[in-house]
């Protein structure tokens, strides 16, 4: 009996329990270093301007003939990224402000000064006149896997310090193409179900360590609001930007010198092409870095150093962590 009882013992299937993923420590390090960002500017007149006139506003006051103090613009979210006061968020928050905010998560507030923005990748560097602040630690967002856990820190709807959770669910999208909204100049987001919504434009998107994966820039949403997907700015291009505006208050990009398109079924099929992804080079210009480097008409892409180029959003996030030369 104990031998029929020690076999079916050891035949049964053994189950193993892994412990549940602690996001709590990730949310402590990011909170902090996360800020909720206001902008301010005047209303136009709306008066008429024979009456901004010193005389009236004597009797009526300053604001009479439709000149007005800056007003609340918009809010939205921003990553310390040094201590001594820089800060990254995205160019449609800063965009359009006389005056910029910035609230920590203790309640200390700041006046900031942009030093650069970069409406092509949506990015927006910022200063504050600060010292010894908690900054956050860069990620490789190139080694970021789907399915991977990841946080989206911000201030939706003005509450702040708000901490969401979900997976990546694809990397490289460029969306325009689905959406048929406004195309950026470089399209390579981290798509995430994390929730995001309105105010958590310009926060961070972070790994379960804490380290920043990329920043949170827009939803996909019939209604506006969160219904499903939420993209990122990658790490991997947001700190060859950033860096580029601290340095030269520009960002210094490498052009590559072609023009091309992304290898299809049908492209694959008409021109007797093996491979199924990479990107197709239908014309090289002279006297580029393509054409210094060999690079010929109808020649595919696969590569560029060690990334892998696979369609046109690669393509572009490998390019742009290059710079000219």
């Amino acid at each position: 009996m104990s031998a029929e009882i020690a076999t079916t013992e050891s035949s049964a299937p053994r189950t193993t329990t892994s412990a549940p993923i602690d996001f709590t420590k990730a949310a402590e390090a990011t909170i902090n270093r996360v800020v909720s960002i206001k902008s301010f500017a005047t209303p136009r007149q709306s008066r008429m301007s024979e009456f901004n006139d010193p005389f009236f506003e004597f009797f009526f006051g300053p604001n009479f003939g439709g000149r007005q103090q800056p007003q609340p613009l918009g809010l939205g979210s921003g990553v310390i990224i040094s201590a001594d006061g820089y800060i990254v968020t995205n160019n449609h928050v800063v965009e359009g402000a006389e005056k910029l905010e910035v609230t920590m998560n203790d309640n200390k507030t700041y006046n900031a000064t942009i030093i650069g923005t970069d409406a092509n990748t949506d990015l927006a560097l910022l200063k504050i006149d600060a010292s010894d602040l908690n900054f956050i630690t860069f990620g490789d967002s190139d080694k970021l896997k789907v399915g991977e856990w990841v946080l989206a820190v911000g201030n939706p709807f003005g509450f702040t310090s708000t901490v969401t959770a979900g997976i990546v669910s694809a990397k490289a999208r460029n969306i325009s193409t689905v959406t048929h909204s406004r195309q950026f100049g470089i399209e390579s987001f981290i798509q995430t179900d994390a929730v995001v919504n309105q105010g958590n434009s310009g926060g961070a998107l972070v790994n379960t360590k804490g380290e920043l994966m990329g920043i949170n820039t827009l939803i996909y949403s019939r209604t506006g609001d969160y219904s499903g997907y939420a993209f990122a700015i990658p790490s991997s291009i947001v700190k060859k930007v950033i860096s580029d505006l601290k340095q030269y208050g520009t960002v210094q990009r490498a052009m590559l010198g072609i023009t091309f398109t992304q290898l299809t079924p049908q492209l694959c099929e008409e021109k007797d092409i093996k491979l199924t992804e990479g990107i197709y080079v239908t014309e090289v210009q002279d006297q580029s870095a393509a054409k210094e480097a060999g690079l010929e008409k109808e020649d595919i892409i696969t590569e560029i150093g060690s990334t892998k180029v696979r369609n046109t959003a690669e393509l572009q996030e490998a390019i742009s962590q290059y710079s000219p030369g």
